[in-house]
């Protein structure tokens, strides 16, 4: 923190890491750069030196996620390259989880820009590896494009049935809802299905677009 009679020096990185911790504590809603400035303890106008608004660094701050989720390589551990099912199953579980260490992490990834180019080389790395396995190039791109989009609906949903001690939405009452949808039974009973065990339903649909993806396009 700078005294009263100095002048900080901020960089974008600093400014980032600033952003991401709060964001933890009080959510993407509340973040907001005046907040980051009083945290800094600086006039929110010294931030506008690095980011002209909110948009511009939450594309900052979800390519500081992205290296930090992939800071020890992009690439699945442990699988041969020719195990195209594996290893997109495992990007897919890995970006789950780098998305859950940070509250409203889908939110943030949600639309943003990537500002550096890191992403490039696990692109790259996934695309050459279902191209190698049969898919054509606009087939793998579907794939990949379908998995990602996939992953940050499911996480968003995820995360936005976390109750926080700081949000005013209470958790949700299943049984309430159940009362709620009464005349429409079914609708009713997937609560718990729809709403529960989050790990094996997002392995599930994992299983769903990889197996459909390879039965749709023909690739063993």
């Amino acid at each position: 923190m700078a005294s009263k009679n100095q002048t900080p020096r901020l960089d974008r990185a600093q400014v980032v890491d600033t952003a991401l911790r709060l964001l933890d504590e009080v959510g993407l809603d509340r973040l907001s750069l005046r907040l980051i400035a009083a945290e800094l303890e600086v006039k929110a106008p010294a931030l506008y030196w690095h980011f002209r608004d909110k948009r511009e660094l939450l594309d900052e701050m979800a390519t500081e996620m992205y290296r930090r989720m992939t800071a020890a390589g992009d690439e699945p551990p442990g699988l041969p390259a020719d195990d195209w099912r594996g290893r997109l199953t495992a990007t897919a579980h890995g970006l789950r989880a780098g998305l859950l260490s940070w509250r409203d992490g889908a939110r943030v990834f949600s639309g943003t820009r990537f500002t550096g180019d890191e992403h490039g080389r696990g692109m790259e790395a996934q695309l050459a590896n279902l191209t190698a396995a049969g898919f054509t190039f606009p087939q793998a791109v579907t794939l990949a494009t379908a998995l990602f989009t996939y992953v940050l609906g499911f996480v968003t949903e995820e995360q936005g049935m976390i109750a926080y001690a700081d949000d005013p939405r209470p958790a949700l009452d299943m049984a309430e809802r159940e009362r709620r949808l009464a005349a429409t039974p079914l609708a009713a009973e997937a609560g718990p299905l729809v709403f529960g065990d989050y790990d094996a339903r997002f392995t599930e649909g994992v299983a769903l677009l990889v197996t459909g993806a390879g039965a749709r396009y023909g690739v063993a």
